[in-house]
């Protein structure tokens, strides 16, 4: 059974002018799905979809065969800024899914803290989000996230604000814990080179409404090579999808 599935979802803001239009996507246990296309080309208005923040005009969303259409709380979904609050630790920061859902506070830092050295953050418990560095802060709120929901992420350019060696850090960081904690994820991402790098398969998502086009899978097994970016696949891939997207707009 698929993690998630999006089937025939279309939708428009105002009932007269569409934005999506009969979307069928399947993210498989384990995958890293990846939603590439221009700025303003609906990606994140099926995220919300998924996340259960709109209601589409049509359509099903499903997770593990449940219909969770418009069901907020079942999905979880990391926007492109960290949103950690200033004012609380790291661990207050982390463990806030769990406190929302009516776990304990003693209990929820527990729980929460569990996971720090596996994400990376050990020790930065007691930390205040602007004593840390980037990526720090992003793995501190992939880690909320991750408590949040343990089997489906959406991730909305978690990267973006990132430096590049930063980044190649974090991809590497982030397939790793992805393979340990065996969760399943929905990347949104403007960055070509990125898709590629990251994904199991990458959906381009064009046109005006948008529509899914086309359907890339990256055959590269993971982990990858770390000159990969450099090699002759990677540039084949690259291609590829410059000429679909170019051929879509």
């Amino acid at each position: 059974m698929a993690a998630l599935q999006v089937r025939d979802v279309s939708f428009s803001y105002d009932n007269v002018t569409p934005i999506l239009e009969h979307i069928d996507l399947t993210l498989n246990d384990g995958e890293l799905v990846c939603l590439l296309g221009v700025s303003g080309g609906g990606k994140t208005t099926l995220f919300n979809i998924m996340a259960g923040l709109l209601h589409p005009l049509q359509g099903q969303v499903l997770l593990n065969g449940e219909d969770v259409t418009g069901k907020t709380g079942k999905i979880s979904y990391m926007l492109q800024k960290d949103m950690l609050l200033p004012y609380r630790t790291v661990v207050d920061n982390v463990a806030l899914p769990l406190i929302i859902k009516g776990m304990k506070k003693k209990e929820a830092r527990k729980k929460a803290g569990a996971y720090f050295e596996q994400f990376g953050i050990e020790g930065t418990q007691k930390n205040y989000p602007m004593e840390l560095s980037g990526g720090m802060r992003q793995r501190a709120a992939l880690l909320r996230t991750y408590l949040f929901s343990a089997d489906v992420a959406l991730l909305d350019e978690p990267f973006s604000a990132l430096d590049a060696f930063t980044k190649a850090e974090m991809h590497r960081w982030y397939l790793d814990v992805m393979s340990r904690i065996k969760l399943s994820t929905i990347f949104i991402t403007h960055d070509i080179d990125e898709a590629i790098l990251l994904s199991d398969r990458i959906y381009l998502l064009c046109g005006k409404p948008a529509t899914l086009s086309d359907e890339i899978i990256i055959r590269e097994p993971k982990p990858r090579a770390e000159d990969f970016h450099l090699s002759e696949p990677f540039m084949q891939y690259k291609r590829e999808i410059i000429r679909k997207l170019k051929h879509m707009t």
